[in-house]
């Protein structure tokens, strides 16, 4: 069983910066791929960024783009988002997600995720 723990939400103004953290334990963290997810109040819970248990495999969001950075160390078992340049549209309460069954298309449905954390919500103000 994989349990997993975000931190780093909080509150900022637009074009400010922010990392969220998230913990992972039980299970082998280097055998799963992970992902951040994101849902606004009254939206649907759509994929941030996605890396693979090779770092050399990301994906983007298309509005996170050039502002968010995903990565991991499997040595602290953890994954991290670094948002730069927040925007307004930005706030939402982001979830970490975990899977380790090995999918044949790209994975980027929540369905595709079986661990979930708590979630951690990002406010941006204008």
């Amino acid at each position: 069983q994989v349990q997993l723990v975000e931190l780093g939400g909080g509150l900022v103004q637009a074009g400010g910066s922010l990392r969220l953290s998230c913990a992972a334990s039980g299970g082998t963290f280097s055998r799963l791929a992970m992902a951040w997810f994101r849902q606004a109040p009254g939206k649907e819970r759509d994929l941030v960024a996605a890396i693979g248990r090779s770092s050399a495999y990301v994906y983007y969001g298309d509005p996170v783009k050039a502002r968010f950075t995903i990565s991991r160390d499997n040595d602290k078992k953890s994954v991290y988002l670094q948002m730069n340049s927040l925007k307004p549209e930005d706030t939402a309460v982001y979830y970490c997600a975990a899977r380790s069954v090995i999918v044949s298309h790209l994975p980027t449905s929540a369905a595709d995720y079986s661990n979930w954390g708590q979630g951690t919500l990002v406010s941006v103000s204008p």
